[in-house]
């Protein structure tokens, strides 16, 4: 199997949103997408897959050195990181923002639990604020100001998957919400462990689908107006993230802690042509 088809059928095996904003976009750029994607997916499965958290360390100092090869002289081992080497030539994508994201993946390994929004940001910045930046190389822009929207929004895409996934994640032994706003509403640690929702949980995941939609706000702002069509597609994942955060709030986001929340996909294709011809306003 080719790098580029072993990146494929890794995007294939996923309903993810990542995936569903690219597929009006020029071959080129959409295997670009396909290939990064399947990056990530790698070094998330590492984390997720591995119990012994002794193997998970080794695995990912062994991605450290093949990225290495992405940006020397020698062919990298695993198929992903083959295609990446094609994909960071063409597209220059930089060597420190793909090690990022085996940072967060590193603090996944270290740490449960975040004690404040600044932390909690750090580690946005490494596992989504960092892939936005990637897609806005892989689409193009010619404002760097189209970096600082990208990183917003990859944070507000990551905080709102770290709402839909409360429930989940706490049944792996996580919080990622930040502890101080778990005290500032009167949470215990226990209601999410135990997931045993009240009105005080209820009044914390408001506060925090509040924050998200406000940094969407704020990303969109940041978006020059010289380069919304180059980052149009972007905007179509933005979108249905941003659905997703709606449509959380009106099942009750109480909720989260019981069932994950999905856009399906006939309803994500419309969103996608919507964004396509008519932009993103949240």
């Amino acid at each position: 199997m080719q790098p580029l088809d072993y990146c494929r059928q890794k995007a294939a095996e996923s309903k993810s949103n990542f995936l569903s904003g690219f597929r009006f976009l020029p071959p080129a750029q959409r295997d670009a997408m396909t290939v990064l994607y399947a990056y990530c997916r790698e070094l998330d499965d590492v984390v997720d897959d591995c119990s012994d958290p002794n193997i998970a360390q080794i695995t990912l100092n062994w991605w450290r050195n093949d990225l290495s090869k992405v940006f020397g002289s020698d062919i990298p081992e695993h198929p992903v990181n083959q295609a990446l080497k094609h994909t960071a030539a063409a597209f220059s994508l930089p060597h420190e923002e793909l090690a990022e994201l085996i940072d967060g993946m590193q603090m996944d390994l270290d740490q449960a639990r975040y004690q404040d929004f600044d932390s909690l940001k750090r580690y946005c910045r490494c596992v989504a604020g960092v892939v936005g930046c990637l897609i806005a190389r892989i689409l193009g822009f010619t404002d760097p100001q189209t970096l600082d929207y990208a990183d917003k929004m990859g944070l507000a895409l990551q905080l709102t998957n770290i709402i839909r996934d409360v429930g989940e994640d706490a049944r792996n032994g996580r919080i990622y919400l930040p502890l101080e706003d778990l005290q500032q509403f009167g949470v215990p640690a226990a209601v999410i462990m135990r997931a045993e929702p009240n009105k005080e949980f209820a009044s914390l995941m408001a506060f925090q689908i509040n924050r998200t939609r406000e940094t969407y706000r704020h990303a969109a702002a940041l978006l020059p107006q010289a380069d919304k069509k180059a980052q149009k597609a972007g905007l179509v994942m933005a979108a249905i993230y941003y659905a997703l955060l709606n449509e959380i709030e009106r099942d009750g986001a109480e909720n989260v802690l019981k069932y994950k929340i999905a856009i399906p996909s006939p309803r994500k294709k419309r969103i996608a042509l919507k964004t396509w011809l008519f932009g993103f306003k949240p």
